[in-house]
C-alpha cells in the first residue's frame, strides 16, 4: 500500500547528485525530460532526428521545469534489437554536444548500457549521469567504469534483455527478487567506490502488467536502501493497456501513475511530458507540506 506519510518522511533526505560544478538537488522530486535520438522508440521514435527540432523540444522541457535531460540513442522497447556502438555514438554524441552547448546549465543523463559510450560522452561534455537500463548486465565493464568516472549511476532492474524480456517473465516474489537484485549490485558498486547510485525498478523491463502495478503499489519497499529512486512510467504499455488506449492518448494515465509514484517515494520522474509531471510534483509537495 502506498503510504503518503511514510513517503513524505523519506523525501526529507537532502540528496545531492554531483556533476562536476553542477548539482541536482533531490530534496524535492526532479523531472527528467526524455530525448530519444532513435528512429524506433515506442512513442517518439524519429521525432527528434533533426537537431533544430530536438533543441526546440529541449528548450520547452527546460522552460517547463525539467531538472535533467535524459538522452538516448538506442531503443530498448520490448522486442527491440540493439545497434552497434559505432551507430549509437554517431547518433548520441552530436545530440549531447548540441544540448550541452545550447543549455550548459542543464544536468544531462545518457541512456546507455555501454561503458565505452559513457566514457566517450564524458570526454566530450564533462560529467553526466549514466542511465543503464541493464544494471550492468549487458557490459561487464560498466561498474568499474562508473567507479573510475565518479559520476552518478542509475541502476535499473531488468529480467532478460530488451529482445526477450517480455517473453513470459516469472517471479516467485517480485518485490523480494527486485530488492535482492538491488542489494547485490549496490554492494558491488559501493565496494568499487561508486558514491552516487539511483535505483530504477525498471517498469516494463521483464514485467507483466500485474507485476508493474505491484511494483508501483509497493515502491516504498525500496526506501530501505536510503538511495534516490527514479521511475520511468511515461506512456508505457502498463498505462495504455490498462486504459484500453494507446501511447498517444496515455498522458492523463501517466500523470496519475506519476503521482502514485511520488506518494511511494520517487525522487525522479523520467517523462516525455515535462509540464504535466512538474505540476504533479507541485501538488504532491503541497500535500507533503501538511505532514507533521
Amino acid at each position: 500500500m502506498l503510504i503518503t506519510q511514510s513517503a513524505g518522511k523519506f523525501l526529507k533526505r537532502n540528496s545531492i547528485l554531483h556533476l562536476g560544478e553542477k548539482e541536482v538537488d533531490l530534496s524535492i522530486p526532479v523531472v527528467a525530460g526524455i530525448v530519444n535520438i532513435t528512429p524506433d522508440s515506442f512513442f517518439d521514435g524519429g521525432k527528434m532526428e533533426e537537431e533544430a527540432t530536438m533543441l526546440k523540444a529541449v528548450e520547452k522541457m527546460v522552460a517547463d521545469g525539467a531538472g535533467i535531460i535524459d538522452v538516448g540513442a538506442v531503443s530498448t522497447r520490448p522486442g527491440s534489437k540493439t545497434v552497434s556502438t559505432k551507430e549509437e555514438l554517431a547518433r548520441l554524441l552530436p545530440a549531447v554536444q548540441a544540448i550541452h552547448k545550447a543549455f550548459p546549465e542543464v544536468a544531462l543523463s545518457v541512456d546507455t548500457f555501454r561503458s565505452w559510450v559513457a566514457v566517450r560522452v564524458i570526454d566530450e561534455v564533462g560529467p553526466i549521469i549514466i542511465n543503464d537500463i541493464s544494471g550492468g548486465s549487458l557490459d561487464s565493464n560498466m561498474f568499474e567504469t562508473v567507479a573510475k568516472l565518479q559520476v552518478p549511476y542509475i541502476l535499473s532492474h531488468i529480467k532478460g534483455t530488451p529482445l526477450n524480456m517480455q517473453e513470459d517473465p516469472q517471479y516467485d516474489d517480485l518485490i523480494r527478487e527486485v530488492a535482492q537484485y538491488f542489494a547485490e549490485r549496490v554492494k558491488k558498486l559501493n565496494k568499487l567506490g561508486v558514491k552516487e547510485v539511483i535505483l530504477d525498478p525498471g517498469f516494463g523491463f521483464g514485467k507483466t502488467l500485474d507485476h508493474n502495478y505491484e511494483l508501483l503499489n509497493k515502491l516504498d519497499a525500496f526506501k530501505v536502501y536510503q538511495l534516490p529512486v527514479m521511475v520511468g512510467l511515461s506512456r508505457k504499455s502498463m498505462i495504455w493497456k490498462a486504459l484500453d488506449a494507446k501511447p498517444e492518448t496515455a498522458l492523463n494515465g501517466t500523470t496519475v501513475a506519476n503521482t502514485l509514484a511520488l506518494m511511494g517515494g520517487a525522487d525522479i520522474l523520467r517523462v516525455h511530458d515535462v509540464k504535466e509531471a512538474v505540476e504533479a510534483v507541485k501538488i504532491f509537495c503541497e500535500i507533503k507540506a501538511t505532514i507533521i
